[in-house]
């Protein structure tokens, strides 16, 4: 359940692109990512920080877009989110007593890590670069593409891209439990 709330909006905006085109598409996504962010609310009691920041994106861009009938702004919803987030991880090496990346990747493990402090400074480096880069994709594509094939790359390219920059990071971070470490084979 958790996963089809957070990837709802994204699958809603696909289906009114193939279905309807851009625009409903776009009015979609505003509608999807306000309940994302009413829903989560009502099951958790709190926001969750990238559901306000993506639907504050996601309304502003979007009424860009419907009022001036101009997909452009729309199109520039990922590289804002991406940039945001590619800033928020290089911030995290300044700001607060871990860098962002050690904080996402940890939780999702039960148990500690043994992974040193350089070692996730180059982690979290190596996302704000990625995300930097994502970034730069999306407009690249946007401007010099198709918008069907820009659709295609925001759900399926951005997508698969995160997914093959995190899962070797996975791989090897779960190497790196304490578990795993004492284990002789």
């Amino acid at each position: 359940m958790n996963l089809l709330l957070e990837w709802a909006p994204l699958i809603v905006f696909f289906a009114g692109f193939k279905l309807l085109g851009i625009y409903w598409a776009t009015a979609a996504l505003m509608i999807a990512c306000l309940l994302q962010l009413v829903v989560h609310r009502l099951r958790t009691g709190e926001f969750k920080t990238m559901h306000i920041i993506t639907t504050v994106v996601a309304v502003g861009l979007g009424s860009a877009t419907l009022l001036l009938h101009d997909s452009r702004f729309i199109q520039w919803k990922p590289t804002v989110l991406l940039a945001l987030a590619a800033a928020a991880f290089l911030g995290s090496m300044f700001v607060g007593k871990q860098p962002f990346a050690r904080r996402m990747l940890e939780s999702a493990f039960n148990e500690p890590l043994n992974v040193s402090p350089g070692a996730w400074s180059l982690i979290n480096c190596l996302w704000a670069g990625w995300l930097a880069l994502l970034a730069i994709a999306n407009i690249f594509v946007a401007r010099n593409f198709d918008e069907r094939i820009w659709v295609n790359f925001k759900v399926f390219g951005i997508t698969a891209a995160m997914l093959i920059f995190m899962v070797p990071q996975v791989f090897w971070l779960s190497s790196k439990t304490k578990s795993a470490q004492s284990d002789p084979g």
